[in-house]
């Protein structure tokens, strides 16, 4: 019994580790590299290179980041280290959000400073306010590094979560119901950028205090994936129009309800694939994923255009092909260029991964 009990812990390890790996690659397809301005975009609306850029963005990208939300707040659950709020913070400030204001340094200083050298299209500083909204992220979406308020309300959610993780029961409900309700109507910033955020990090704690991770696992994997399936199908005939939806809250709604069963399928297939042939590869590229995550638009902005002369822009015959890669190419920079700074600069590679790529011991 014992014996079972320690190797479904090391599955779950593994499948926690998989789910990083898996959501953090779909991320890129989010921000991956088009060609085409605002305008552009729009004339494409509904051509089938644009639905298969929707579709990765919603199957792979913006569906699956709930999941990290809702295993942090799993992990903190089970921490009594969680418990002691001072130094809870500082390990989290050094782990989360100094990675994120160094990460977003990084970013003005080799994207605008590319925008400024030669002819990359790209946000360059108009004022000492631009820069401290862009890296400290204090009331607006950055221009930038995009995908960087996850860490900044991540990281808020955090300060909290010595609060949360003693809450009754009822009390983290009433904290997931209105953040559902700030999502649905829009609401969130300057406070949070994303409520969702804050809803599924709670549903972490519920889902720790709950056992609701060995009930996920005991379905089937093709009954875990039906329902996010059927949802990403709502979704679709809203985004080509087949259904007419103008009330914002209405397709909020639904958005939230789509993230909801995208945990469930992902977290099932995380763990589907911790026991698969596969699970060995996606643990090598675990200690990767945070430095993935926080690099991956750097990269874009600065390689994209360039490998986009070959491929060509959306709408090119080549365009699905490099689509299709982008996040293994990203990855691929990703582990070249973070095992460089390893040997090289072994603590800016640890402060930069949030800890995950530790110097090597001799």
């Amino acid at each position: 019994m014992s014996e079972t009990i320690l190797a479904d812990g090391a599955r779950r390890s593994d499948a926690i580790a998989i789910a990083r790996v898996i959501c953090i690659l779909g991320v890129v397809y989010v921000h991956a590299w088009t060609g085409q301005n605002g305008e552009a975009l729009a004339a494409l609306r509904g051509s089938a290179q644009d639905n298969l850029r929707w579709a990765l963005m919603e199957i792979f990208g913006r569906s699956a980041v709930p999941l990290l939300g809702l295993i942090s707040g799993w992990l903190v659950a089970g921490s009594d280290a969680a418990r002691h709020w001072a130094p809870h913070v500082r390990r989290k400030a050094r782990t989360i959000l100094l990675p994120m204001i160094l990460w977003n340094g990084l970013a003005i200083l080799l994207v605008s400073g590319t925008a400024y050298l030669w002819s990359l299209s790209a946000p360059v500083p108009t004022s000492l306010w631009w820069v401290a909204q862009e890296v400290l992220i204090i009331s607006r979406n950055p221009d930038i590094n995009v995908q960087m308020p996850f860490l900044r309300d991540l990281f808020l959610c955090m300060v909290v979560a010595p609060m949360l993780v003693r809450s009754p029961g009822w009390a983290l409900w009433l904290v997931v119901m209105v953040a559902a309700a700030a999502h649905v109507a829009g609401l969130g910033p300057p406070l949070l950028m994303r409520a969702s955020i804050l809803c599924f990090f709670t549903l972490g704690i519920l889902a720790r205090r709950g056992a609701w991770a060995p009930r996920a696992i005991a379905l089937p994997l093709a009954a875990a994936v039906l329902p996010f399936a059927l949802m990403i199908g709502v979704q679709f005939c809203l985004m080509v129009g087949l259904v007419d939806m103008p009330y914002a809250p209405v397709r909020n709604a639904i958005d939230l309800m789509v993230r909801i069963a995208a945990t469930l399928a992902f977290w099932r297939l995380a763990w589907a694939l911790a026991g698969s042939r596969a699970r060995a590869v996606l643990l090598r590229i675990e200690p990767f994923a945070f430095f993935l995550f926080c690099a991956h638009l750097i990269l874009i902005w600065l390689f994209g255009p360039l490998l986009g002369k070959l491929f060509g822009k959306l709408g090119s015959p080549l365009y699905p092909v490099y689509l299709l890669i982008q996040p293994l190419l990203v990855l691929g920079a990703v582990m070249l260029i973070a095992t460089g700074l390893r040997r090289i600069a072994p603590g800016a590679a640890s402060v930069l991964s949030g800890g995950r790529l530790k110097p090597r011991s001799r």
